[in-house]
């Protein structure tokens, strides 16, 4: 996918972040967690090597919740809005959750991950591979 520079905020403007990185997977996660977080069907994350961000606005509104069962789940988001913001983890990982864009980020999404945990309910039907979990790496 390559180096994507990204700038997005939350819903109501008071946080705001621009990053750069090396995009390495945009996926559709259909995960029970993902669902919760997202109050959606999936959410639709780009997953990068982290090479800055920045909070151009309001870093001191969000917030994190680290789900204590969880090795490596997390949910970054707005304080005043709640809507999610992206996630950094050790290793210089971040999870940008792509709804959260300002504008297209030039890239699509590449696969539906945890399809088998997929709501009945859910969207289908599009020509996007499906993995019952995380997809074979490259």
């Amino acid at each position: 996918m390559g180096d994507v520079a990204l700038s997005g905020s939350c819903l109501c403007g008071s946080v705001a972040y621009e990053l750069q990185g090396d995009a390495r997977r945009f996926y559709h996660c259909h995960c029970e967690r993902c669902r919760k977080a997202s109050g959606s069907a999936h959410a639709s994350n780009i997953i990068l090597r982290l090479k800055s961000i920045t909070w151009t606005a309001g870093e001191s509104l969000t917030r994190r919740y680290k789900l204590p069962e969880a090795e490596r789940f997390s949910a970054v988001f707005c304080s005043v809005c709640g809507s999610p913001l992206p996630r950094v983890y050790d290793g210089g990982i971040a999870v940008v959750p792509a709804g959260s864009l300002d504008h297209e980020p030039g890239i699509a999404p590449e696969a539906r991950i945890f399809s088998g945990s997929r709501a009945e309910w859910s969207c289908a039907g599009d020509p996007l591979p499906c993995h019952d979990t995380y997809p074979p790496r490259p």
